[in-house]
């Protein structure tokens, strides 16, 4: 004979084996029957260390073009139901820049999809350029003209710190001295400011013509800007240098 009990057993197990053992029955005791369903509704939960890691490794991806070293921190993911996922993006919000404080998005592919968002705070410590004297507007900076200074970098979002974007390129406004030097005062080299007179090469089928004018804007290569013809027309062109337009015709 087999006795079988359902929960809730009021009595030991012990008590109810040695029952069984004395009547020579052999007893068995069956579990509720929505245990197993209540498990598989209710899967394992999602390791929040898994998701720092991930968001970890996005920004130090982002940071790594950035020249100084980065100190990333994350806060503590806040898991409430989400299950335990297999497949995982994350990816920046918003622009997807790096900022000082940021927000990235964690996205579970598989096996049941959710979405939240981690905090993370960002430093990226590095140099960059200072003047050392007082630059005048229209001066062509050199390498003699600067110190350099450590900083965020994300905090001071404007200054230069690659040489290559500093040296020989031109002023374009009073900057102090131990200022720092920041891409909206300067101009390439080889960009034409408004109002200068320029040279324009018309190009077409089988022709090529050359003549003058005036920008009626300013442009660094590449930059289509206007011109203004000794005739009074005005046409579109793309700056070649610091002295040419092309027109294309």
């Amino acid at each position: 004979m087999v006795i079988r009990f359902t929960a809730p057993v009021t009595a030991s197990l012990a008590a109810i084996a040695r029952l069984g053992s004395a009547a020579g029955v052999c007893v068995a005791v069956a579990a509720a029957p929505g245990a197993a369903q209540a498990q598989a509704r209710n899967p394992a939960t999602q390791d929040p260390a898994a998701i720092v890691s991930q968001v970890e490794a996005l920004l130090k991806d982002r940071a790594a073009s950035y020249p100084g070293t980065a100190t990333i921190t994350v806060d503590a993911p806040r898991i409430t139901n989400q299950a335990a996922c297999s497949r995982m993006d994350t990816s920046l919000a918003g622009s997807g820049g790096l900022r000082s404080r940021t927000s990235v998005g964690v996205r579970c592919l598989a096996p049941q999809p959710w979405t939240l968002y981690v905090q993370a705070s960002i430093q990226i410590t590095g140099h960059y350029f200072v003047a050392n004297r007082t630059l005048d507007r229209g001066v062509v900076i050199s390498l003699d003209d600067l110190d350099t200074r450590e900083g965020d970098l994300l905090r001071l979002r404007r200054v230069i710190s690659d040489p290559a974007h500093v040296i020989g390129w031109i002023t374009t406004r009073r900057i102090r001295a131990g200022g720092p030097i920041e891409d909206s005062a300067l101009r390439d080299p080889n960009s034409i400011e408004r109002g200068q007179q320029v040279r324009t090469v018309a190009r077409g089928t089988g022709f090529v013509a050359s003549g003058e004018g005036q920008a009626l804007e300013s442009g660094s290569p590449g930059t289509q800007i206007q011109v203004r013809t000794p005739n009074g027309q005005i046409i579109t062109g793309t700056v070649l240098d610091a002295h040419t337009v092309q027109v294309m015709m």
